[in-house]
């Protein structure tokens, strides 16, 4: 009996100890670990959450959208986050994405691409001007649609 009661206290210890570890807990007592659980657990919930209407937005934009790009564009700590969503995909339009980033001097951080029936990007892109001169949001994506705009008068099948 004493073997089994103990047994039973040892794997409910270590149970509370991967919690606390999946957690980054540092409570002390069983109860505040399980408070400090149950606050991750909704953070995940919200993360989930969140990635799940930005999928959903997508979509719908996917299957309602015309074939002109949508450009947003969002100021970060250091630099912006681009988001390029177009209904259809055509060649060169990712090259002509990149070049417009390389022309207003800005670095390809991280990026996301989807080049199927559809063309998306999601990219963060730096800026590191010593010269002073600072970029808002909104010229960033004025440039970028300018870009496409042009590309696209160029590529145009029916021009």
């Amino acid at each position: 009996m004493v073997s089994r009661e103990h047994k039973k206290g040892s794997s409910l210890r270590d149970k509370f100890q991967l919690l606390r570890s999946i957690t980054n807990s540092q409570a002390e007592s069983e109860t505040s670990l399980i408070v400090d659980a149950s606050k991750y657990i909704k953070k995940l919930k919200q993360k989930v959450e969140k990635i799940n209407n930005e999928t959903t937005s997508e979509q719908s934009f996917r299957v309602h959208s015309d074939p002109t790009p949508m450009v947003t564009v969002e100021t970060l700590e250091k630099g912006f986050m681009i988001k390029v969503m177009s209904g259809k995909n055509e060649a060169g339009m990712l090259v002509c994405v990149l070049e417009a980033f390389e022309d207003l001097g800005l670095d390809v951080v991280e990026a996301r691409v989807s080049c199927t029936d559809t063309f998306s990007l999601h990219a963060i892109g730096s800026s590191d001007n010593d010269n002073g001169e600072s970029m808002d949001a909104e010229a960033v994506k004025q440039a970028v649609a300018e870009a496409i705009r042009t590309w696209s008068d160029r590529h145009d099948p029916k021009g």
